[in-house]
């Protein structure tokens, strides 16, 4: 008589493991070997051009009189209305904030850089 050599079979679903005959798992395995799938890597998305910012536009408005002196002013009608100013205090200089849909008026440090810039 052979002897016959008993191996635990962990394949089995719900119910647990069993002992089976070691030819049984080497001749026909209870699952097949499914061909692995391996996805092909991505290739990645280009990246959207940023938009082009549109240039800052800012108002002047004198402080004494509250008379607007420039308004939707970019960079160099700015400097030219800063022209006739006597002073960075008799001014207030805002900026337009497309975020916010609103004119923010700038700090007052913010005003000192610009105005340096008008002495150039």
């Amino acid at each position: 008589m052979k002897k016959r050599i008993w191996v635990l079979d962990t394949e089995t679903k719900g119910t647990g493991a069993q002992m089976v005959p070691l030819e049984k798992v080497l001749e026909d395995p209870s699952s097949p070997a499914a061909p692995l799938f391996v996805p092909p890597k991505r290739t990645p998305r280009p990246e959207p051009a940023p938009e082009p910012k549109a240039p800052r536009r800012f108002k002047l408005v004198d402080v004494m009189t509250r008379a607007v002196l420039a308004e939707d002013a970019e960079g160099p009608a700015l400097m030219d209305a800063l022209a006739g100013v006597r002073s960075v205090v008799d001014v207030h200089i805002s900026v337009w904030d497309p975020g916010d849909e609103r004119w923010r008026l700038l700090s007052f440090g913010e005003q000192k850089a610009i105005w340096a810039l008008r002495d150039r």
